[in-house]
This record gives C-alpha cells, structure tokens and sequence, in this order.
C-alpha cells in the first residue's frame, strides 16, 4: 500500500474519531432525558392507549421480561407471516412466498436484531415484506435492546424498590425520540451521496458485451440509514454496503460506520448520568475504546501484510474488498460491524485472510462489548464490570461492591451465566452440526464449500454471529437448508433472549439493595487500573472459552500458510 493510501486511512480513523467525539455528549444526555421521567408526548400517548398500556406504571424485573418476550413474539409472528404471504401483497414484484424454514429464520433473526440473511434479498424479498416487515424490526429490535440497557442501569442507580421502569415506556421513547428522526435525516443523506430510493421493478439492461442484465432498484435508502444506526446490519440488497446502491462513495462509507457506533460509544454518557457520576461512564467508554482500537489495528495489520505470494506482490489481500474504500476502509467497516453486533459489510469477510477473519469472529467471541451493539453492548460490558469488581474483591479479600452495590452470590450467579451463555451456543451448534448423522453429511457436502480448516471456520463464525446477534457470515457457506436454517435460528433466540433474562434479573436483584458507603476499601471504578483489569477479564475470558475451536480452524489455516 502507498504512503498516500496509508495516510488516508489514518485520516479516516482520526475523523471518524473526532465524529464520535462531537456526539458523545449531546447524543449521551440526549438518551439519558429519554430514559428519565418527562411528559408523555401526545403521539406517544396516542400509542399507549392504542396498545393498552399504562405509561405512569412501573414494571417488575419478571413483568418488564414478559413485555419483551410477548413484544419479540408477536414480532417474529408478523414478519412470518409477511413472508408466507408475500405472493399475495402489493409491491412484491411478482416473487413468491418464502419457503417456511427460510421465513422463520429470517423471523428470529430480525427480531433479534441479528438480520442473518440465508437469502439474496433482492430475488426473495419484494418491498411490502422489506418495508412493512424488515426495516420495523430494524427499529423495533434495536429500541428492546436499549430498553433493557436502560433496566439494567436503573437497577444500578436505584436503591430498595422492585421496578425497573416500563418496557413499552422505553421502548416507544426510543422509537419516536430517537430512532425514527436521526434515521429520516441520514437517508435523506444517503440519497444525496447516490444510495437509490424508489419503487420501480427491476430494470433490465443491455451490455456493452451484447447480454442483458437486470438491475434491482427499491426503498434502499431509508433502510440503510436504520440499519447502521440501529446496529441491524440486514442488507437491502445481497452484497449489503458493498452495494454501490447502498454505500455509494467513499465518505457514505465512513458516514456508515459513524452511524453504527454513535450509539453504541455515546451509550456509556447515557450509563454514568443516570448513575450520577460520569467517571463511571467515560471508564466503560475508555475500556471499549481501547479494545475497539487494538482489534482495528490488528485486523488492519493482518489485512496489509497479507498472507503467500500474491497478495505480497499485489501490495495487500484485496481479494473481495471494493477498490472504492480500500484495505483501511474495509477494515474499518468490518470492525466496527463485528464488534458492534451490526453484521453489515462492504467486503467479503469469507475472502481476509485466514488471521483477519478470525480477528471478526474474536470481535463477536469478545461479546460485542466494544462498543457493541445498540443496548447489548453496554449491558453486556457492564455484566462483565460485575465479574471483574468481584475477582478484584476476591484479590484483596473486601466484599466486592459496584456503584454503591454489593455484587454477592446471587448477583455473581447472574453474571457467571451471561457469560457461558453465549459460547454454549456457539460450541454446541457447530459441533451438532458435524455429529447428528445425516445432518453432518448436508452440512459438510452442501453447506459447506471449501473443506479443511477454512471449510470448519465458515462454520463456526455461522453460529457465532447467530449467538452473538450479529448475522455476518462467511459468505462460502450456504445456510438456506432445513437444518442450517432452523439451528441458526434457535442460536438466534438463545443468544438473544437468554441473556436478556440474566441481564433484567441481575437488575432486579441490584434495584432490591440499598446503596453501600464507598470506604478506603472500595476498589475506585473510574481510574485506569479498572480499565486495565476490565479489558483484562473480556480478553481472558474469551481466549479461555474459545481458543482451542480457532485452533482447528483460522489459526491452523493462518499459520500453515
């Protein structure tokens, strides 16, 4: 790579730094008056009483989880459903229904917030389904996962009550304060740097070679701006913001990536307010910074310095990557995709090399903490500031405490488990799929396409990014069989829900306890020492769980070659 192109890629990280650094606070403060008591706007009141809620009462942990639950799958019901009529709606463009096992996974994985397509999106999927199912779910999906971030923090910052606040409270405020209007405004954006929004059927053209080709329009633009903002990741078209129609320059690629951690970076602004000490929040935000930094750096090292002959004599492995956005630009999207729990791409992540695609599947193994996605992410990191408070407490032998809150048994066993979850699913899927007689000749001789070790990564990332509700794939391998569809879409569920249910009852458990006086023994949660044990705990964790399955696949390929 030149020394020009090394510069610009270092322009493009400091200016997407400085972006983040400009919304941080008033994007922060902006979620925290939303999760705090106001008055209930009139549309938002408008929808309370249309759907039956009481919007001044508070819910338990137990009835908070019953709203998400009932809420994700009266969800998964409704797109399902979209998708087995589809023959029959307006504006399908002639397609027919999608096949069940297909419509159930594509169910799971929006509602999750997962959006793994086993599908070419535009030869399944007409614009009612895309409109009308997909892209709610996009804002729907990412609203649940902040709500239960915004339970989670409530429990820290509350002290001897049983509610957590109301999940149809936080979940419409998301929707209408945030989600709705930042998106309208950056698709208006996306159009004017030439993403495509219109309603006609598929055009076909001549070519210059004397063939025809046929090219897809569609509502791609309104879309795209939720699905980066909202950390979904599904594209509008199968080669997601590799699409030029979606990711047209080299600046809507950049502008991409900001969208898709504004939220995630300013979440832990919103995290130290509603606490009431900021320290706490810029601590959670510095320990995601760093590791978002170390793996981009990683990723893109891995990436220029190649791996074999050609790529040496090409200057970089750019097999698969769009010459539009380069090595850096590609790195710094698919990043900042895995680590979020996004998925989007605009270059093939199944083409990196054998060490820059597992530098992917680390990201997603990690927890997507860093910063993770809309909610997840802050959840997930402050699950694992609860372990890592508690092994400090064990080292010095004091009653291990977190912003004024002793984490003891119950609390610990919460958090244990949030973080077994996860890799169980991802372990147990891709072994299930190489032993079930029958299932593991499919999945070895028609979804899987390369063999050996690069055939076992595809995959392994599959139920990773399924676990992890990140739905980036491996694009060797074919996912749209019976089994393939209906495992991923149970790692789908699990990964979503029950982590979910271990986040709101440590919430629970944390709002029931009164605050404790910090003493000269209280381990100090805002200097760099935390930090350093924070990111510490997150890496070692996850090298524990998962390094001797990256040994039989991306780490022996990497190294033989």
């Amino acid at each position: 790579m030149s020394a020009a192109e090394t510069w610009a890629g270092i322009a493009s990280v400091a200016a997407l730094v400085l972006l983040l650094v400009v919304v941080h606070r008033p994007l922060g403060d902006h979620m925290a008056r939303i999760y705090t008591p106001t008055k209930h706007m009139r549309v938002e009141r408008g929808v309370y009483r249309l759907i039956g809620v009481d919007p001044d009462a508070e819910q338990s942990w137990p009835a908070y989880l019953r709203s998400v639950l009932l809420f994700s799958v009266v969800g998964v019901f409704a797109i399902y459903t979209l998708e087995r009529l589809q023959a029959v709606l307006p504006a399908s463009l002639g397609l027919p229904a999608v096949t069940p096992s297909l419509a159930f996974d594509t169910a799971v994985s929006f509602v999750t917030n997962t959006n793994w397509q086993s599908y070419s999106p535009e030869l399944t999927m007409g614009y009612t389904v895309q409109m009308a199912g997909l892209a709610v779910q996009n804002f729907l999906s990412a609203a649940v996962g902040m709500a239960v971030a915004a339970a989670l923090v409530r429990g820290f910052a509350r002290r001897r009550t049983g509610t957590l606040g109301n999940f149809w409270v936080d979940t419409v405020r998301t929707v209408w304060r945030l989600l709705l209007p930042v998106s309208f405004v950056f698709a208006i954006v996306l159009i004017a740097g030439g993403a495509v929004q219109n309603f006609l059927d598929p055009t076909t053209v001549h070519t210059l070679a004397g063939g025809t080709q046929t090219i897809a329009g569609g509502p791609a633009a309104s879309q795209e701006a939720i699905k980066e903002f909202g950390t979904n990741g599904g594209g509008f078209f199968n080669a997601n913001s590799a699409h030029p129609f979606e990711n047209p320059q080299p600046w809507t690629n950049l502008l991409e990536v900001f969208l898709l951690l504004a939220i995630p970076f300013s979440l832990p602004r919103t995290f130290g307010t509603m606490v009431g000490d900021r320290r706490q929040g810029y601590a959670i935000l510095a320990t995601m910074g760093v590791i978002f930094l170390v793996s981009l750096s990683a990723m893109s090292s891995l990436e220029l310095a190649g791996g074999g002959t050609a790529t040496h004599l090409a200057g970089a492995a750019m097999e698969g990557k769009e010459v539009r956005f380069g090595v850096i630009g590609t790195t710094i999207f698919n990043t900042s995709s895995t680590i979020t729990s996004t998925g989007a791409v605009d270059g093939m992540i199944d083409s990196q090399t054998p060490l820059g695609g597992m530098m992917a599947m680390i990201n997603m193994m990690l927890g997507e903490i860093a910063p993770g996605g809309t909610g997840s992410g802050l959840y997930g990191m402050l699950v694992l500031a609860v372990i890592t408070v508690f092994i400090a407490g064990l080292l010095v032998g004091r009653t291990p405490e977190y912003l004024g809150k002793k984490i003891r048994a119950r609390e610990m066993t919460f958090a244990s488990l949030y973080v077994l979850v996860t890799p169980a699913i991802v372990l147990l899927g891709a072994g299930l799929s190489l032993v079930i007689p029958g299932v593991a000749q499919q999945v070895e001789h028609t979804s899987i396409s390369n063999p050996g070790n690069h055939g076992f990564s595809e995959l392994l990332y599959a139920f990773t990014s399924a676990a992890n509700n990140n739905g980036s794939a491996f694009g060797g391998i074919t996912a749209n069989t019976t089994w393939m569809n209906s495992a991923l879409a149970v790692a789908m569920a699990l990964g979503r829900f029950v982590p979910i249910v271990l986040v709101l009852a440590l919430a629970g458990s944390l709002a029931r306890q009164d605050h404790v006086p910090a003493t000269s023994g209280t381990l100090p949660t805002h200097r760099p020492l935390f930090i350093v044990l924070l990111a510490g705990v997150a890496v070692i964790v996850t090298a524990l769980t998962y390094f001797p399955v990256l040994a039989l696949g991306p780490l022996a390929e990497g190294l033989v070659r």
